[in-house]
């Protein structure tokens, strides 16, 4: 059969010079007569054109069976996505043997859903009590007596001694006398103060954070005061004379208690130790000294005066044993927490300042009173 191609070029040649009834009449004629021609050649060329994808799907499908049989060598895992190819493949062979220019199949293997098929964040449940760092467990606030003052300044006057005596009178001679000495003493009172600062932002989208910080900034006044009154109750206390060797803790402080009663110092007495050293009384307190050293209730007392656990304020074997009646906390304001808006640049900025303060000193008013002893004094 004479190539289509070449009839076509006959038939344009043969149009030339001729008008357009005439065209048309040549160009029907010319269809009736290739009708057959023409669709005889669509077929032949759709057929060639599945025949040669088919060579190429038969070729994909060698492919996979082979790569099937070296994935089942490997872990179940692989196994099963290697059958997903193979599966994806079957199943759109249509498509394939219909891939010409412009035209795209796309190919997807079906796996497991997991949480990898999520996009954005998992849901999520909110525990809103914030783990904290521990407060002290016993403040020195806790054990001195609080006096209020107006101004900054706090006096009191304490006896310092006495000339002459008190004595039997010899009859007929003159009676004794005796005179006596004070002294006043000054303590100023000053701030011990903090601020932190955070956004209205910060309050607004996260207000049970932003709530917890005025229990921050007080539990962390109360560290820096205690901080603040060790130092002036380890100068003015009573440094002890007593050592360990040969003794446990318990026969230590039960000496300390026989010397402050020697005194007339032990009515209000209290014994203050670290925690470490509170529980090694309690390991020794059987072997050493049953009778002396007591636990009941959960209270402990050794030759019956009270044991408190002081806190990180109190150095590592350190105690005090004494009368604490008379050591004061003064105050000229009292512990204070407030916020502000208007603050420095806070309110260009949309900041908030939480300020904590307190203007306050302590006083040790009788250091014969009140101990501070080690030990590890040798």
């Amino acid at each position: 059969m004479e190539n289509l191609e070449e009839k076509l070029n006959d038939l344009s040649t043969s149009l030339e010079g001729k008008s357009k009834e005439q065209t048309q009449k040549l160009i029907k004629a010319f269809k009736l007569e290739n009708e057959t021609y023409v669709k005889d050649a669509i077929e032949k060329g759709v057929k060639d054109v599945e025949e040669s994808m088919q060579v190429k799907l038969d070729a994909i499908q060698e492919h996979a069976d082979k790569l099937d049989v070296k994935l089942q060598e490997k872990n179940t895992k692989d196994a099963e996505k290697g059958d997903s190819i193979k599966a994806a493949i079957t199943e759109n062979s249509k498509n394939i043997l219909n891939v010409k220019k412009g035209q795209e199949v796309e190919i997807k293997a079906v796996g497991d859903i997991t949480t990898a098929n999520l996009t954005g964040d998992e849901p999520r449940s909110y525990n809103f009590d914030i783990v904290n760092f521990p407060s002290q467990k016993v403040n020195i606030a806790d054990l001195a007596r609080p006096v209020n003052v107006d101004g900054g300044t706090y006096t009191y006057t304490k006896e310092t001694g006495a000339e002459g005596s008190i004595s039997a009178q010899t009859e007929g001679s003159s009676k004794t006398q005796i005179d006596y000495d004070f002294a006043t003493v000054d303590v100023t009172t000053d701030f011990i103060a903090g601020f932190a600062r955070y956004s209205r932002k910060m309050r607004n989208n996260l207000s049970y954070i932003t709530s917890s910080i005025p229990m921050l900034l007080r539990r962390d006044y109360f560290k820096a005061e205690n901080a603040a009154f060790q130092v002036i109750l380890a100068a003015d206390a009573t440094a002890s004379t007593e050592i360990i060797t040969g003794k446990t803790k318990s026969e230590m402080l039960i000496n300390e208690i026989g010397k402050l009663e020697d005194s007339d110092y032990s009515d209000t007495a209290l014994i203050v130790v670290k925690p470490t050293d509170y529980l090694g009384i309690l390991k020794t307190a059987k072997q050493d000294l049953a009778s002396a050293v007591t636990y009941e209730g959960g209270v402990l007392r050794v030759a019956g005066v009270q044991v408190l656990k002081g806190s990180s304020w109190l150095p590592a074997n350190k105690y005090y044993i004494g009368d604490w009646s008379r050591v004061s906390k003064v105050n000229t304001e009292g512990l204070s927490i407030s916020f502000s808006e208007e603050e420095g640049t806070n309110f260009v900025k949309n900041n908030i300042t939480a300020r904590v303060e307190s203007q306050t000193t302590l006083a040790v008013e009788n250091p014969l009173a009140l101990v501070y002893g080690d030990f590890t004094a040798v």
